[in-house]
C-alpha cells in the first residue's frame, strides 16, 4: 500500500466505478438509469448556461444606453435562468434516485456477505487468516458498498460537470483549459496520499482491533458475565483492553499527524496554483487575446470547473479510500467462493446400506499435527456405533467429517457406492441429524429451537419433544412452544443446561434423518436423565443408524460396534465384551470408570 502512486490509483478507479455501477444495477436498475441520465442532463444544462452567460455579458458590455443593453441581454438572461432551473430540477431528481439506491445496495451487499459466510466450509472458521479477511469485510467492507456506489455516481457527476466547464473553456480559448487542472492538482495529491496512509494503517491494526472487540464481548455479553464476576476478572480484562486500545490509539494519533501535514502541503500548493490561474487570465485580457465578455465567462467557467474539480477530487479520494474497504469485501467474497466448492456431479443419497470411511486424513488449518491419520471404519444401516477415546483422540473430528461438515484431506467417505466428494454437502446434511455437546442456544421460540425452520407438523414436533424429554421442559414454559428462549428480549425465558440439552436432543430426533450423530448428548444431564436418554435413543431409533460419541463408557456397552481412537488413529474395534477381553485401551478406560463406582 505504501508504495502505490497516483497513477496506479487512477488506473484502478475505472474498474472500481464499474464494480460499483454493476452493484447498483443489481440492486436497482431503474434508479441507476435515472441517476446517471439525470446527471448527464445536469452537465448539459451547466454547459448551456455558461455559454448563454457569454451572450449576457457581450450584450451588457456593448456601447449604448443601459436600457438597450439590458433589453439586448434579456433573451440570454432568460436562457441562463431556464438552464439553471432545469439543472436544479434534474440534480434534485438524480439525488432522489441516488438516495433510493443506498438502502437497496446495502441490502444486496449484506445478503451477499452472509450468504457466503453461512455456506463456506466449517474448516474456514478454524483459519485465522479467514477471520482477518472476514473482520475487514464485516467491519468496513460491506458497510462501504452503498457509500462506494453513491461516491462513484458523484465522481461521474463531477466528471460531467468538468467536461461541461472544460468544453466551454475550450470554445472560449484553448489556453484556459490546462489552467483548470493546475488549480486543484496539489489537493488531489494530498487527498490520495491521505487515503493511502489511512488504509494501510487500518489494515495493519486489524488483528488488534479484532482482539479488542473480543475482549469487549467478554466485558459486555451475558454468556461470560457470571464467570467474569465469579473469578473477579473485571480488572484483568480492563487492563488487557486498555493495553490494546492504547496501542491502537498511538497508531491512530500518528496517522492524524501525518495526514494533517499532507493536507497542509496540498492546500498551500493549491493556493499557489489558483494564483497562477488568475495571473495568466489577467495577462490574456491585458494582451487582448480574449474579449472582456469572454474573460468574464471564463472566470465563471473556471470557478464552476474548480468547484466540480474539487468535488471530483473529494469524491475520488473518498471513492479510493472507501473503495479499498469495498475491495476487501469483494476479495472476501471471491475467497469465500473458492471455499464453498462447486461442480458436484452426483445427487446426495437419501439413505444407505453402509457408510464407509477409508484411510481418512485431516489436519486443521494452521496445525502441524494431523487430527486424523488414516482412519477406516464402516457403519451399516440400523447399527448403533460408538466412537470412544480420550480427549483429542479425533472422535468429534471424525464425526464432523462423516456428517459432511469437513472434507477430508485424504481418503474418502462413501455412502454405499457414492463418494461424498462428488456430492453437494448441503444436500447431504439434510439426511443427517446431529445432537452436539456444544449445541447452539438459538434466540428463537421453543418451537423453532426444535423444528429449526422446518415444517413437519405438530405431531412430529411433539413426538420429538416427548422422546427427548423436552415436552416436560416446554410444559413449564409460560407460553409453551411459543415461548422465546432468550432473556435478553421481552417475555423471554432462560433454560438450565440440562433443559437446553433436552431441547437439543429433540432437535436431533425431529430431523428424522437416516443417520443420527450424538456427540456427548448427555454432557449436561444428571445421572437419571442420562440413563433415560440412552434408553430412549435405543428404543426410538426407528430404523435410524446411530453414531454415538461419549466418554461415559457404560452407555456404549450395547453398541453393535465400538471404535477406539487414540491420537487420530483407530487402535481397537469390536463389541464391548471383545474389547474388555482384549485388555487394551478401552478396557483400561472402562476399568477406571468402573472403579470409581466400586466399593
Amino acid at each position: 500500500m505504501t508504495g502505490i502512486g497516483f497513477l496506479t490509483i487512477a488506473r484502478r478507479l475505472p474498474a472500481l466505478v464499474s464494480q460499483a455501477v454493476r452493484l447498483a444495477w443489481l440492486a436497482g436498475p431503474r434508479d441507476t438509469v435515472v441517476t446517471i441520465t439525470l446527471s448527464l442532463l445536469g452537465g448539459a444544462f451547466t454547459a448551456f448556461g455558461l455559454l448563454a452567460t457569454t451572450g449576457v455579458l457581450s450584450a451588457l458590455f456593448q456601447a449604448g444606453p443601459t436600457p438597450e443593453r439590458v433589453a439586448a441581454a434579456l433573451p440570454s438572461l432568460i436562457l441562463v435562468g431556464v438552464a439553471g432551473t432545469l439543472r436544479t430540477l434534474v440534480q434534485a431528481g438524480a439525488g432522489w434516485a441516488q438516495s433510493r439506491l443506498d438502502p437497496q445496495v446495502s441490502r444486496i451487499a449484506e445478503e451477499r456477505l452472509y450468504e457466503l459466510t453461512s455456506r463456506v466450509g466449517l474448516a474456514a472458521f478454524d483459519d485465522p487468516g479467514f477471520h482477518d479477511t472476514l473482520q475487514r469485510a464485516r467491519s468496513r467492507g460491506v458497510a462501504m458498498a452503498d457509500v462506494v456506489v453513491g461516491t462513484a455516481i458523484n465522481v461521474l457527476t463531477a466528471i460531467i460537470g468538468i467536461a461541461a466547464a472544460a468544453g466551454v473553456l475550450g470554445v472560449l480559448h484553448p489556453v484556459l483549459l490546462p489552467l483548470l487542472v493546475l488549480a486543484v492538482l496539489p489537493d488531489a495529491w494530498a487527498a490520495v496520499r491521505s487515503a493511502r496512509m489511512r488504509y494501510s494503517t487500518m489494515y495493519a491494526i486489524i488483528p488488534a482491533t479484532r482482539r479488542k472487540w473480543i475482549i469487549s464481548e467478554l466485558l459486555a455479553e451475558r454468556e461470560p458475565a457470571a464467570e467474569v464476576r465469579s473469578f473477579t476478572m473485571r480488572h484483568f480484562l480492563l487492563r488487557m483492553y486498555d493495553a490494546v486500545a492504547t496501542a491502537e490509539q498511538t497508531v491512530l494519533l500518528n496517522l492524524a499527524r501525518r495526514q494533517t501535514f499532507a493536507k497542509v502541503v496540498g492546500e498551500a500548493l493549491g493556493g499557489i496554483g489558483t494564483a497562477v490561474v488568475y495571473v495568466v487570465l489577467g495577462l490574456l485580457l491585458a494582451a487582448g487575446a480574449v474579449p472582456l465578455a469572454v474573460a468574464g465567462t471564463a472566470v465563471l467557467a473556471i470557478r464552476s470547473g474548480q468547484t466540480y474539480l474539487a468535488n471530483l477530487m473529494y469524491a475520488t479520494n473518498r471513492l479510493y479510500e472507501e473503495g479499498l474497504y469495498f475491495t476487501d469485501f469483494l476479495d472476501f467474497c471471491a475467497d469465500a467462493e473458492t471455499r464453498v466448492g462447486s461442480g458436484h456431479s452426483e445427487e446426495a443419497p437419501e439413505t444407505f446400506e453402509r457408510i464407509t470411511a477409508e484411510d481418512v486424513v485431516f489436519t486443521y488449518p494452521g496445525s502441524a499435527t494431523p487430527a486424523l491419520r488414516g482412519v477406516s471404519i464402516h457403519i451399516d444401516r440400523g447399527e448403533v456405533i460408538a466412537l470412544v477415546g480420550e480427549n483429542g483422540s479425533g472422535k468429534t473430528t471424525l464425526a464432523k467429517i462423516l456428517s459432511g461438515l469437513y472434507p477430508p484431506d485424504g481418503g474418502r467417505i462413501r455412502w454405499d457406492d457414492t463418494d461424498l466428494a462428488d456430492v453437494d454437502p448441503e444436500e447431504l446434511r439434510r439426511n443427517i441429524a446431529v445432537i452436539a455437546q456444544d449445541h447452539t442456544r438459538w434466540p428463537l421460540t421453543a418451537r423453532h429451537n426444535i423444528s429449526m425452520g422446518t415444517d413437519r407438523g405438530e405431531h412430529a414436533l411433539r413426538s420429538a419433544a416427548e422422546v427427548a424429554g423436552a415436552d416436560q421442559v416446554v410444559a413449564e414454559l409460560p407460553h409453551g412452544y411459543s415461548t422465546l428462549l432468550d432473556r435478553r428480549f421481552k417475555n423471554g425465558q432462560e433454560l438450565s443446561g440440562g433443559q437446553w440439552q433436552r431441547i437439543a436432543v429433540a432437535r436431533g430426533f425431529h430431523r428424522d434423518a437416516p443417520l443420527l450423530i450424538c456427540d456427548e448428548p448427555t454432557a449436561a444431564l444428571d445421572a437419571r436423565a442420562e440413563h433415560a436418554l440412552f434408553e430412549r435413543i435405543r428404543r426410538h431409533a426407528d430404523g435410524r443408524t446411530v453414531l454415538l460419541i461419549t466418554h461415559r463408557l457404560a452407555s456404549v456397552r450395547y453398541a453393535d460396534r465400538i471404535y477406539v481412537l487414540d491420537h487420530g488413529e483407530v487402535v481397537e474395534e469390536g463389541t464391548h465384551n471383545r474389547l474388555i477381553e482384549l485388555g487394551g485401551l478401552y478396557s483400561d478406560l472402562y476399568g477406571l470408570q468402573a472403579d470409581a463406582y466400586s466399593t
